[in-house]
């Protein structure tokens, strides 16, 4: 009877891990393993495909700041105070993350994204993303919608940055500073 239990218990507590909410996103970049990576992990590479500008040092417990608004205050512009948890050279690397700053409850906290790259044949790379440690209710499922969309839209960028050349951040600047210019000053 105890072997029951047990077997009932690993089966329900299997299940129960294996429902752990997460996204999943995979992409093909057309460019070799080395140049993939590098997108990752230099200032140059994420700047490049993922957001107008970057604080990066690839090593773990380093920087990877990730600012999308660069003119925002500081805890505002992004990935402010992200870092590096690990890397594996040309393999994985992983960094936790936050909610946008819209959605200031779930941002206090963080959740965790794990890249994998995969030589293809030499000249292709396929991307694997998988973001997990979410919470549950309010604002924790507005960020996973969120980011559902979001991370789609970075891998694509980070396809078409190997296919047609770096992101050209411009008109993304010139929203932001029209966006900054109609606030309120700040008392």
């Amino acid at each position: 009877m105890r072997r029951l239990f047990v077997c009932l218990f690993l089966l329900f507590a299997l299940n129960a891990w294996s429902q752990e909410r997460a996204l999943n996103k995979e992409v093909v970049v057309p460019a070799p393993l080395a140049a993939v990576w590098l997108s990752w992990t230099t200032k140059a590479g994420i700047e490049a495909f993922f957001a107008p500008e970057a604080e990066i040092d690839a090593r773990v417990d380093g920087a990877f700041h990730i600012h999308m608004d660069p003119l925002g205050a500081p805890g505002t512009k992004g990935a402010d105070t992200m870092r590096y948890m690990a890397l594996q050279p040309m393999k994985m690397l992983s960094f936790d993350w936050n909610a946008p700053p819209h959605l200031a409850e779930a941002r206090k906290q963080r959740t965790f994204v794990v890249v994998r790259l995969f030589d293809v044949d030499g000249k292709s790379t396929r991307v694997t993303l998988h973001h997990t440690g979410w919470g549950e209710g309010g604002e924790w499922d507005q960020a996973y919608a969120y980011f559902d969309r979001a991370w789609g839209a970075v891998l694509g960028n980070l396809k078409k940055r190997h296919e047609s050349g770096p992101v050209d951040w411009s008109s993304w600047m010139e929203m932001l500073k029209k966006m900054h210019a109609a606030q309120p000053a700040a008392k």
